[in-house]
């Protein structure tokens, strides 16, 4: 009884050496080298061809207005970016963001009730300094127990001496 031998062949090869391979195997190459391309073109198309925000990059005429508009940018955190405030940001939705304040601090509205209304939409998320709340406990919680199981590890590493030296056997 003869078995057919299956061993050191490729995927794509046929049994017959005279015989095409068939399947995706051939195609594997083609298919890699094309995804390659268009996750390397992503990033080109990701940014609109809108123009930004008529406000987004344009101070307020009133000196009081833009400083109480550039404050209240500086503490809320850009959506996009994730580690720079609004103020910082390059991004779109940031322009969007900053264009949003400077119209409502033109039109008269307190930083304060812009803050709540921009949390009330977005979360606590967008700003630096989140409320402590049931919600956001693991945020202020977190960094502590972190820290309180390094000294505890530390301690356990590097409290105990040499066995010798305590007097004891190893």
């Amino acid at each position: 009884m003869t078995f057919p031998r299956f061993v050191n062949r490729h995927p794509g090869e046929s049994r017959d050496p005279g015989q095409r391979a068939s399947g995706l195997w051939p195609w594997v190459p083609a298919l890699a080298g094309m995804t390659a391309l268009l996750l390397a073109m992503a990033p080109a198309f990701a940014d609109s061809n809108l123009p930004p925000a008529r406000l987004a990059d344009t101070q307020l005429p009133d000196p009081r207005q833009e400083a109480e508009a550039k404050a209240l940018m500086e503490t809320l955190r850009c959506l996009v970016c994730q580690g720079q405030s609004i103020a910082d940001s390059d991004a779109e939705m940031a322009g969007d963001m900053r264009a949003l304040v400077r119209q409502r601090i033109a039109a008269g509205e307190q930083p304060e009730h812009i803050r709540d209304w921009l949390v009330q939409r977005y979360g606590d998320y967008v700003t630096y300094d989140p409320p402590f709340s049931w919600l956001t406990a693991p945020l202020w919680i977190a960094p502590l127990l972190l820290l309180v199981a390094g000294l505890l590890i530390a301690r356990r590493s590097f409290g105990k001496g040499d066995p010798a030296e305590q007097g004891e056997e190893p």
